[in-house]
C-alpha cells in the first residue's frame, strides 16, 4: 500500500479533519495513523499548533491533545485547553479545570444574588 503524503497538511481548511469523542477513527489504518501522528508532532514542534491540533484530533492521539491543552493554558485559553483534555480523556487534567469553572460560576451567582 502506498504511503499517503502528509507533507502538505497546511492546505486543509480551518475545520481540518473532523472527529468528536475519544474513539480512534476506524477509517484510518495503523500505518497511516503513525504517519499522521509523526506529522502532528513535527507541526507542534515547529510551532504550528493549530495544524497539529487538527491532526491529533483526527488520529485520537491523546498525548498530543494533552500537549496542545497544556500549550493553550500557557496562552490563557483555559476553555480550549479543557476541550483538548476532554478529547484526550485525561481525568487528571479535566478535574482541576472543572473546579476552576465551577468557582467562576459560583462567584457570578453570588454577585448576582448580592445585586
Amino acid at each position: 500500500m502506498e504511503q499517503p503524503d502528509f507533507s502538505r497538511v497546511e492546505h486543509l481548511q480551518s475545520s481540518g479533519f473532523i472527529k468528536t469523542g475519544q474513539d480512534r477513527p476506524a477509517h484510518i489504518d495503523a500505518k497511516t495513523r503513525v504517519a499522521l501522528v509523526r506529522k502532528g508532532n513535527e507541526l507542534f514542534n515547529a510551532g504550528r499548533i493549530e495544524q497539529a491540533r487538527r491532526v491529533f484530533i483526527t488520529t485520537g492521539y491523546s498525548d498530543g491533545l494533552i500537549r496542545i491543552g497544556d500549550y493553550y493554558l500557557t496562552k490563557d485559553r483555559p476553555l480550549d485547553a479543557f476541550r483538548m483534555y476532554w478529547l484526550a480523556g485525561d481525568r487528571k487534567k479535566i478535574e482541576p479545570e472543572l473546579e476552576k469553572m465551577a468557582r467562576v460560576i459560583r462567584h457570578w451567582l453570588q454577585e448576582d444574588a448580592e445585586s
